[in-house]
């Protein structure tokens, strides 16, 4: 298996390349050169995997579709060393909820930061280590975060040989809680910065840097935003593990809500309809930062201004440019790598927008690809998460509020089973919780005070130049 850049770029490279590279050298997105195809009978035999063996070695066998340069046996090795019931509170991993009238919530919140971020990034963890290891390397990771991404990699690379982390995130729009699990980290190979901007100028600092060859091969820069292709591989898995669990026969069909900022989850969700998973709808959910619900509603793509996103209560999602959107129109446009480089590196730097809607393509995001959308607010999350408690005792966070919510109105023939992702525990999000329902949510035993701990974090302006020099001065 081979991967190629979004952007047209020429090169071909294996997985433990691109793991470590991050964004391609024209400044596009890895891909591998096609989807594997899941017949029935793999299907039966991943269903069997999941049901006999375990989560893990359905990560296994549906990596090992994607990675053919690390021997089969170590890779099992990986995923079983990832995927435990001590990691994730749960052997099923990922177990589904029923809500009412087929409409489930996907766990996905067990792992040690008490995200979806930790599904992916305990595997990267462990992925990046076995791999630098095997080449005598180091790897400095440069990412940003608007919530979850940034404790999750953080927790996953604390102690790591040879990697260090340095993550960006946007200064005091993120809940106490995030700053306190990120900030109250000591260990020396993690550095926190607060970016004096929003979580896109965050972004755009990553991609500068990441763009700037020189500087990265010099630092051996490597990223774990869901940029990395390795991090949305390993999302790809819990779509499996979600519709096996909510089916008894491969002639079933089920339909996934994701709440989506950056598109990196929902991405994962198009990989495995594309792959053959037999998914009816794709529904993405977003916030008062609609970016997304627009070009699904109108095939208008406008980016937003940073004084232009919105804070709100779900500010995981407080996202005006959603950097894995590109990967799926590469696909929208028949895998056109001159057509997106046009459209991601021209039209969105010269315009900020670009406009599908008279483009037959357009209607293949339904169609063919089965992606519908919708909107939720803070009243609605409000109300969404007073209803959920009060009729099934069930408290949910901020984003899977929005989730709920935007399901409900696509839910449609209820025999089609509706799967939200749950992103987060509800502790993440207390103020917003309290506000709901008049009460504190649980806050798990080894997080209580967690708000009162020493902090370590450099707040600086929103400059390439300074994070680049800070990253110098700290790989000496």
């Amino acid at each position: 298996m081979l991967y190629l850049s979004t952007r047209g770029h020429a090169e071909r490279k294996h997985f433990c390349d691109i793991l470590l590279e991050g964004l391609a050298p024209d400044g596009g997105l890895y891909l591998p050169e096609h989807y594997p195809q899941v017949d029935d009978a793999m299907l039966t035999r991943l269903r069997t995997a999941y049901h006999e063996q375990g989560y893990a070695e359905l990560a296994f066998q549906i990596l090992s579709l994607y990675i053919d340069d690390i021997p089969a046996a170590d890779l099992r090795a990986l995923c079983e060393k990832t995927y435990t019931a001590e990691v994730f509170g749960t052997g099923e991993i990922v177990p589904l909820r029923h809500l009412e009238n087929g409409l489930w919530l996907e766990a996905l919140s067990n792992g040690p930061t008490l995200a979806f971020k930790d599904m992916a990034m305990q595997l990267l963890g462990n992925l990046f280590e076995y791999e630098l290891a095997r080449r005598g390397e180091q790897l400095n990771i440069l990412g940003a975060t608007s919530g979850d991404t940034g404790s999750a990699a953080e927790y996953a690379m604390r102690g790591k040989e040879g990697v260090r982390v340095f993550m960006t995130s946007p200064h005091g729009r993120m809940s106490a809680f995030q700053q306190a699990q990120m900030f109250s980290l000591q260990d020396e190979n993690i550095h926190n910065i607060a970016v004096e901007g929003v979580f896109d100028d965050c972004q755009d600092i990553v991609k500068a840097v990441s763009n700037d060859l020189e500087f990265k091969r010099k630092y051996k820069i490597g990223t774990v935003n869901s940029i990395n292709w390795a991090r949305l591989l390993a999302q790809v898995v819990y779509y499996f593990a979600g519709y096996v669990q909510a089916t008894e026969t491969n002639d079933q069909k089920v339909s996934f809500t994701v709440p989506s900022g950056n598109f990196g989850n929902v991405c994962a969700g198009h990989v495995a309809r594309s792959m053959g998973l037999p998914i009816d709808q794709l529904v993405v959910a977003t916030n008062e930062n609609d970016v997304l619900d627009e070009f699904f509603r109108t095939g208008v793509y406008r980016v937003r201004a940073s004084c232009d996103t919105h804070e709100t209560s779900s500010p995981s999602m407080d996202i005006s440019k959603a950097s894995n959107f590109e990967r799926f129109v590469f696909d929208l446009l028949g895998r056109d790598g001159a057509r997106t480089k046009a459209l991601f590196g021209d039209a969105l730097a010269q315009d900020g927008r670009f406009d599908l809607s008279g483009d037959p393509v357009f209607a293949n995001a339904a169609q063919k690809y089965g992606f519908v959308s919708g909107k939720s607010t803070h009243a609605d999350r409000l109300a969404t998460i007073r209803d959920t408690h009060a009729r099934f005792g069930v408290t949910i966070d901020t984003h899977t509020a929005d989730g709920v919510k935007v399901a409900r109105e696509h839910r449609g023939n209820s025999a089609v089973p509706m799967i939200v992702l749950e992103t987060a525990l509800p502790i993440k999000f207390a103020d917003t919780i309290v506000e709901a329902l008049g009460h504190p949510p649980e806050c798990p035993a080894k997080f209580v005070g967690i708000e009162n701990l020493p902090r370590r974090v450099q707040v600086m302006a929103a400059d390439v130049a300074q994070v680049k020099a800070y990253i110098e001065q700290h790989c000496k």
